[in-house]
């Protein structure tokens, strides 16, 4: 079980549907639009073709490189869905090189009526490899990146919406 202290989570309204926000949380283009430019993240090569909701579910599906500024590799990680249910959740539960688990949960949920649009919710959770000796602060330094990179996101997603409403 993944403890408290490297868990992180973050919520965003927004105006498009629930399917369309679905569609592009899915598509590779879709997922790297929101990592950019800080970072990109590479699709295995028989894998490219399609959504992630198109990945095998409880197997690796391959390796993906996280790419700094989009060519730098600073990371791998063995994508894994753990579950899905489209065109609502899915859950990644992957290994990386730092981290034994990673963890990735995305949930798109319609508003409720007569409002209009979705919201879309991000939880990411973390275990580290056991490290030959501890390295202090390193829980606190990951769970600050994280919640760093992962506002980034949301900043991305809600600037993607205001473009297409206004």
């Amino acid at each position: 079980m993944i403890p408290p202290e490297n868990r992180v989570e973050r919520t965003s309204t927004l105006s498009v549907d629930a399917a369309t926000a679905w569609a592009e949380a899915v598509d590779p283009d879709g997922i790297n639009d929101e990592m950019r430019p800080l970072m990109r993240m590479t699709i295995p090569r028989r894998l490219r073709d399609r959504g992630i909701d198109d990945f095998p579910v409880g197997v690796t599906a391959g390796r993906c490189w996280v790419l700094l500024f989009g060519f730098i590799p600073i990371d791998y990680d063995d994508l894994c869905l753990a579950e899905l249910e489209p065109p609502r959740r899915f859950l990644e539960r992957s290994k990386m090189s730092l981290f034994s688990v990673w963890e990735h949960e995305r949930v798109v949920e319609p508003l409720p009526a007569p409002a209009v649009g979705c919201t879309v919710r991000d939880r990411l959770g973390f275990e580290f490899k056991p490290l030959p000796g501890r390295v202090p602060g390193l829980p606190w330094l990951a769970r600050a990146v994280i919640e760093f990179f992962f506002s980034h996101r949301h900043r991305r997603l809600q600037r993607r919406d205001s473009a297409r409403s206004g």
